[in-house]
């Protein structure tokens, strides 16, 4: 027996990156590996697979290791402070970190160094987890390919000559391929469920307000939000319990309860409007099988009619992120200051977004009660809505649209499209893995669900992750460095 007096590893190094979050802090908790030993793998895999992946702009391997020993006494102790204790995880960096750089993946914010944690990063350390970096996203978090023209494109995992999504895409990169167990990204238009969906993992993107966005560089205000990326429900539950804020008591989750709870009657709503226009048919086929997963376990499915959601919602989320995003930029003293140290696609956005009139932003607001009610009318017959998290699977880095329905589609467009609605409306959406394409892609499932309804929306998700073995995959490694 070691000196510290633990037991004998009972997990090979290289396996310990594939646990579960609940798994390892079983481990962890009866002391039959350390986080030294996790943090040291995840350190490792950083190591090997970051020159390829180009997940993280920080790695904070000595901050990670001080750590993980201080986790690692505590346990000792007894002083045991939940499941992510000791668990290694990122942060996306847009999320303040003390003491550790921020960049926002942009040159504007080069030097920058917050003196204080975001509330996200606070509550992160206070759980035990341990953060092993901070991960490569999409310029100031303002688009959904994760190709950055500062730090250089993250590559999916699956393939790395695709893009991972974004704007979270070091993120998601970075848990599909064990780098970390989990992170934290950001949601404006679907910047975690996208990427989630991209590289075969599970992205929550909570109800509005549930997660402090204190201590996040913004993109559109009334639009961001924050939550996990993890390769389980579980996983993604235990993340959403150490960060969530201002959840009322019965919308905080429980990943205890997750296990063998039924579906027997639950009604699952089958929109039929705007979800399933101009999808890829082998997208739609996924979807529609993972439907049939749902009524096998006792579901009931029902068609919902949501005839005014595009009315609502097209352009007034366009017109919405526009204006707030130009707006915060310019109040920094950033824009159009310093316009030519943007990416030229963040820069035109911003340019676009000074020549919004009040008129067309106040109506976008005005919309969004509108979209609300087709959600809550579809809720009062069904506990949560199906659809596609993307319309297609991962484009190629570089492309710069996709053809769908017979007509062509910007990438931005159509893989903003289906996430828009519940980052307009404020409701929780998560994004799980329901299957490949014939060419190795994964593809995401998107449920959404009634405000504070997490726990229920975790619950269906749980229900149909244990029926299926899609998300037990893993991207072939190692990867190597790209030649």
């Amino acid at each position: 027996m070691p000196a510290s007096g633990r037991a004998a590893p009972t997990v090979p190094q290289e396996d310990l990156c594939d646990l579960s979050i609940r798994e390892a802090a079983k481990l962890l908790r009866q002391k039959k590996i350390s986080p030294v030993e996790l943090a040291e793998a995840a350190l490792d895999r950083i190591e090997r697979l970051n020159p390829g992946l180009n997940s993280f702009i920080t790695v904070t391997a000595d901050h990670a290791r001080r750590s993980a020993r201080a986790a690692e006494r505590e346990i000792a102790r007894g002083r045991w402070r939940g499941p992510l204790h000791g668990i290694p995880i990122s942060l996306k960096d847009n999320i303040w970190t003390r003491a550790i750089p921020t960049t926002a993946g942009s040159k504007i914010l080069a030097g920058f160094v917050p003196r204080a944690d975001s509330e996200v990063a606070k509550r992160g350390a206070e759980a035990g987890a341990i953060l092993v970096g901070k991960t490569n996203l999409h310029e100031f978090a303002y688009g959904v390919t994760s190709d950055n023209p500062h730090f250089g494109p993250v590559r999916n995992p699956w393939n790395r000559e695709r893009i991972p999504g974004g704007s979270s895409g070091g993120s998601a990169a970075a848990v599909a391929s064990g780098m970390c167990f989990a992170s934290v990204g950001t949601d404006t238009g679907g910047s975690i469920r996208i990427p989630s969906a991209l590289c075969g993992v599970v992205g929550l993107k909570p109800t509005f307000g549930g997660v402090s966005m204190a201590g996040v560089v913004p993109l559109s205000r009334t639009l961001d939000h924050a939550g996990p990326i993890a390769r389980s429900v579980a996983d993604a539950s235990i993340m959403l319990e150490a960060i969530a804020t201002d959840y009322p008591a019965a919308g905080i989750p429980d990943y205890r309860k997750l296990d063998g709870l039924g579906l027997k009657g639950v009604g699952l709503g089958w929109p039929g409007h705007y979800f399933f226009d101009r999808i890829d048919p082998e997208v739609g086929e996924l979807v529609e099988r993972a439907a049939r997963v749902f009524g096998s376990l006792g579901a009931r499915l029902e068609t919902i009619p949501m005839p005014r959601l595009a009315a609502a919602l097209l352009p007034s989320t366009n017109d919405i992120a526009l204006a707030e995003a130009t707006n915060y930029h310019i109040s920094q003293h950033y824009f159009p200051d310093r316009a030519g140290d943007y990416g030229e696609d963040v820069r035109h956005r911003l340019e676009a977004g000074a020549k919004v009139l009040a008129i067309d932003y106040l109506a976008g607001l005005a919309r969004r009660s509108e979209a609300g009610r087709e959600f809550e009318v579809a809720f009062e017959r069904v506990e949560a809505i199906i659809a596609p998290a993307t319309p297609a699977a991962a484009p190629r880095i570089g492309q710069r649209e996709i053809n769908l329905g017979g007509a062509p589609e910007t990438v931005r467009s159509a893989l903003v499209r289906l996430n828009r609605p519940a980052n307009f409306t404020g409701h929780p959406a998560i994004s799980i893995p329901c299957g490949f394409t014939r060419e190795g892609l994964p593809v995401g499932m998107q449920l959404i669900g009634p405000r504070w309804s997490e726990p229920r929306l975790l619950s269906i998700a749980a229900a149909y992750e244990s029926a299926t073995e899609w998300h037990s995959r893993r991207p072939r490694l190692p990867c190597l460095p790209a030649g």
